[in-house]
C-alpha cells in the first residue's frame, strides 16, 4: 500500500482533474475517478429533490445524501468535510438560512476555486470554502453544530486522526451525518493495490465494524447507521482488475461494498 502522503497526492491529482470535468463526464467513471468507461455512476444519489440544490456544484462524486439526514436547523454552523464543488454546502445553506453559516473544507485547490465560483454566482455571503486537510482541519475548536461529509473519509489515510479532528471541531451536543463506503469481507489484493481505484472510493474503505469502532474511539456517542445500501459494482469495472475466477470467488465469499450514512453525537 502507498504511504499516506502518496495516497493524498493521488487523490488530490485525481480530484483536481475531476474539478475540470462536467457532471456527465464524472458519471461515466467509477465514483468520478476515471477508472472505467462504463457510462453511469455506480455510487452517487440524486440530489435534485433537495432544497438548495445547485446543479453546477453536483459533480456526482458522493455515495449518499448526508445533508438530508443531518438534522440541520436554522441558524446552525455546518462544516462539510471534502466539500468538492460545494454541493452539500449549498443544500445545507438552504436550511441554516441567512443567520447560519456553512464552511466547506477541501484539499484540492481546483475544487475550492470551483466552489467559490459557484457561491459567488449565487450571491451567498454566509458560505465559505477553505483549503485544508481533514487530518488537520483549519477550523477552531467547538465551532460546528453539525458536520457532514459525502464519500470522503474513506479516502483519508489516517481515519482515526480524521474523526478525532471532527470531534474537536464539533460543539458539545453537536453531531455529524456522514455518508461513506465500507466493506464486508476483504477486497482482493489487486483491487486494494490499484491506486486509481483508491481515488475511486473503494480501495481505501475499511470494514464496517472497524469504521464504526473508529467513530466510537474518537469519543462519539449515539452512533446510528441512518441508511445502508449495497453497491452493485458493474462487471466491466471488476474485469479491469480481476480475472473471471477472482470475480467468481468474490461473489461466492459474499464480499460486499456498502454505502452507509452514519449519525453520531458529541456528548
Amino acid at each position: 500500500m502507498n504511504s499516506g502522503k502518496e495516497i493524498k497526492q493521488i487523490v488530490k491529482e485525481r480530484y483536481g482533474t475531476i474539478a475540470q470535468q462536467s457532471k456527465i463526464q464524472n458519471q461515466s467513471s467509477c465514483c468520478g475517478s476515471g477508472c472505467s468507461n462504463v457510462e453511469f455512476s455506480v455510487m452517487s444519489e440524486n440530489y435534485a429533490k433537495l432544497p438548495g440544490y445547485l446543479p453546477e456544484a453536483d459533480l456526482s462524486l458522493g455515495c449518499g445524501l448526508p445533508t438530508e439526514y443531518a438534522r440541520i436547523k436554522s441558524g446552525d454552523t455546518v462544516v462539510d468535510l471534502g466539500s468538492g464543488a460545494g454541493n452539500d454546502c449549498f443544500v445545507a445553506r438552504s436550511i441554516v438560512g441567512e443567520k447560519g453559516r456553512v464552511i466547506g473544507i477541501d484539499m484540492t485547490e481546483a475544487m475550492i476555486e470551483k466552489a467559490r465560483s459557484n457561491a459567488a454566482k449565487s450571491g451567498y455571503t454566509n458560505v465559505e470554502f477553505r483549503l485544508g486537510d481533514i487530518e488537520k482541519l483549519p477550523i477552531e475548536d467547538n465551532m460546528a453544530d453539525v458536520v457532514v461529509s459525502n464519500c470522503v473519509m474513506n479516502l483519508v489515510p489516517d481515519k482515526r486522526k480524521a474523526f478525532a479532528e471532527t470531534f474537536r471541531v464539533i460543539k458539545s451536543g453537536g453531531h455529524f451525518s456522514i455518508s461513506d463506503i465500507v466493506l464486508q469481507g476483504e477486497l482482493p489484493d489487486d483491487l486494494r493495490k490499484e491506486a486509481t481505484l483508491y481515488a475511486g472510493c473503494i480501495s481505501g474503505a475499511v470494514q464496517k465494524e472497524e469504521y464504526l469502532n473508529i467513530i466510537k474511539e474518537a469519543g462519539f456517542t449515539k452512533i446510528i447507521v441512518q441508511k445502508e445500501k449495497e453497491i452493485e459494482i458493474p462487471y466491466e469495472i471488476f474485469a479491469k482488475f480481476l480475472s473471471a475466477g477472482q470475480i467468481e470467488d468474490f461473489k461466492k465469499n459474499h464480499i460486499g461494498i456498502f454505502s452507509i450514512t452514519v449519525y453520531a453525537a458529541k456528548p
